[in-house]
């Protein structure tokens, strides 16, 4: 086979993948726990979500579908980078399923809290507040370099910047008027997006 091919192939499989988990987890912890209308987090929220999630959209189906197209944003890396990539991309699928297991029906598509979540600290969230946010942003890191794309890989690097800066703040000052003490105390001891290296 083809090596382009084959990493266009192993590049659907993992964007499916994470797709077909996210959706699984995301409609279990509806039925289980409620949802929250996308409405509810204001227009602000829904524009930004939709500035960088339908351009992420558009080059992800060029990649698969289309590759030539995206020709001019090659960064030329060395195959062993792009195996090192898929690799990496692979082993976030299962990184992604511990995150949803973990928080279960406290999953929410929105930056609000829901009235009956619980505070979560076990799996990853015993080190990192919000590892969905990192092993997606990883996952989509790997995509970048086994796609070979400067143009994803600067869309990764939004990414970074909008949930970092943007999203978790909003979703923790949430969080704060729920738990109170008790988010600030498990906010002092982990990162927001990697483990806290000193207490």
């Amino acid at each position: 086979m083809d090596t382009e091919l084959l990493f266009r192939a192993m590049f659907a499989f993992i964007f499916a993948a994470m797709i077909i988990v996210s959706g699984y987890y995301r409609r279990k912890a509806r039925a289980e726990g409620g949802t929250i209308p996308r409405r509810a987090e204001g227009g602000l929220a829904l524009l930004l979500r939709l500035c960088l999630a339908v351009p992420l959209l558009f080059v992800i189906l060029l990649y698969v579908f289309a590759p030539s197209w995206l020709d001019w944003a090659r960064l030329s890396l060395p195959l062993w980078a792009r195996w090192a990539a898929a690799f990496a991309g692979f082993a976030c699928l299962p990184l992604i399923v511990w995150v949803f297991r973990s928080i279960g029906k406290n999953i929410s598509e929105t930056v609000l809290t829901k009235q009956t979540h619980q505070l979560v600290t076990i799996g990853p969230y015993r080190w990192i507040r919000h590892p969905l946010y990192t092993f997606a942003l990883l996952a989509l890191f790997a995509l970048s370099a086994l796609a070979d794309s400067g143009l994803l890989l600067g869309l990764a690097l939004v990414g970074v910047v909008a949930f970092r800066f943007v999203v978790i703040p909003k979703e923790e000052a949430n969080l704060i008027k729920v738990f109170g003490p008790a988010y600030e105390a498990y906010r002092r001891t982990t990162g927001a997006m990697l483990p806290r290296l000193r207490p």
